[in-house]
């Protein structure tokens, strides 16, 4: 499943050296100035997509950690994290539920060890 990203990463890659050597191929002051600028806009702009990637990971992690946890309330956990960010994240992890959490035996989802339902099927333990 990861692999077309992996590809997909690879064609920008690919796609962003071949307009560097181009911008290099040419003659004039400009080239350099422009392969430059097309090098730090390539930059940043994986950086700003690598930012969001590992804040969508984040959310997702504490939204299903929330609804493992059974706690009724994810998506106001989600929306914390969000607007907050890591003081969101630190503020989450010291206010969840704490214990170990295991597969349930019915569903196979992730419930806290010491709950006695799943949040997730409802079936006791």
């Amino acid at each position: 499943m990861r692999i077309p990203y992996l590809l997909r990463a690879g064609s920008l890659c690919a796609l962003a050296a071949a307009g560097a050597a181009s911008c290099l191929a040419q003659q004039g002051e400009d080239a350099a100035g422009t392969a430059g600028c097309f090098a730090c806009g390539g930059f940043v702009f994986f950086f700003i997509a690598a930012v969001v990637a590992l804040n969508v990971a984040i959310l997702i992690w504490v939204a299903r950690d929330a609804k493992a946890r059974g706690m009724d309330n994810a998506v106001l956990w989600m929306l914390v994290v969000f607007f907050l960010g890591i003081i969101g994240l630190v503020i989450y992890l010291l206010a969840r539920p704490q214990g170990n959490t295991i597969p349930c035996p019915n569903c196979g989802n992730k419930k806290l060890q010491a709950s006695v339902k799943c949040p997730h099927c409802g079936a006791g333990s």
